[in-house]
């Protein structure tokens, strides 16, 4: 299978990878991080219209070839069940418990038959926390989940409503992550994520790597998105502090702070 790193096909199938690592910005969860430029995080937070926050792959980033081992390994504890809509929930009652959590809100696929409002209502049901979950705001989920099935739909050539071709998916995955700041009930903290797009069986798998800030607090006994946390933690972050976009196996991955997160056995 052939793939390319660090870039999009086309503009419109580079929305849809960000809509699904942490899709399209709605609820302020939170701050656009795909420029590696100066840009002041205090002025990238706000509304969003995403269940699990907004975030950004950088498409010029190109992982090098010399592998160079990362300082920080760490293999997440996972969740006690799988609730009713599929997600693992249940995490333990410490800070990795908390990036356990965040980084499993932003583990997404779209594929077949399963849709980014399926995705994304999904994430909002089992993460958010209470005083985030409006009426308001699922609707405004849903309708932004909408706009990117179909702006993926017509990037991969089906009608809206229909299947993805066979052999197509976007898919995200959390590969690293930072912690940003820590108490007893919340955690808040960068990740590091892999958004992988293919359009079909026989087409080439694009890659890009991005990295969100979300928060999370402690409530009814599990880990919850939170947007007041998220805001705290924006409101403690400097210019120049967000962590550069490097992926596991670069030099800068180390510099930048990144822990790897390993698959458990």
């Amino acid at each position: 299978m052939s793939r390319t790193r660090g870039t999009w096909n086309t503009r419109g199938t580079w929305i849809a990878g960000v809509a699904l690592a942490a899709v399209l910005a709605l609820t302020g969860y939170a701050i656009l991080s795909g420029d590696d430029g100066d840009t002041d995080p205090a002025d990238k937070g706000g509304t969003s219209a995403s269940a699990s926050g907004s975030a950004s792959p950088k498409p010029g980033y190109m992982p090098p070839d010399d592998w160079s081992e990362p300082d920080r390994w760490t293999a997440l504890p996972g969740g006690e069940r799988t609730d009713m809509r599929g997600s693992e929930v249940g995490f333990p009652h410490t800070a990795e418990g908390g990036v356990a959590m965040a980084a499993a809100a932003n583990t997404t696929s779209i594929e077949g038959s399963r849709n980014s409002v399926d995705e994304q209502l999904r994430i909002y049901h089992s993460y958010v926390a209470r005083a985030d979950r409006s009426d308001q705001n699922a609707e405004q989920i849903e309708l932004a989940a909408i706009q990117t099935d179909k702006a993926l739909h017509q990037e991969m050539g089906v009608k809206a409503g229909e299947p993805l071709p066979s052999g197509a998916y976007v898919r995200s995955t959390v590969i690293g992550y930072q912690v940003v700041r820590r108490s007893e009930n919340e955690i808040a903290v960068w990740l590091l994520f892999r958004t992988a797009q293919k359009a079909g069986e026989m087409e080439k798998e694009s890659i890009a790597y991005g990295r969100i800030l979300n928060a999370v607090v402690w409530e009814d006994g599990d880990w919850q998105l939170s947007g007041a946390a998220t805001q705290r933690a924006l409101d403690g972050l400097q210019k120049g502090q967000e962590p550069k976009i490097v992926a596991p196996g670069d030099a800068d991955f180390n510099a930048s702070g990144w822990t790897a997160i390993r698959e458990a056995s």
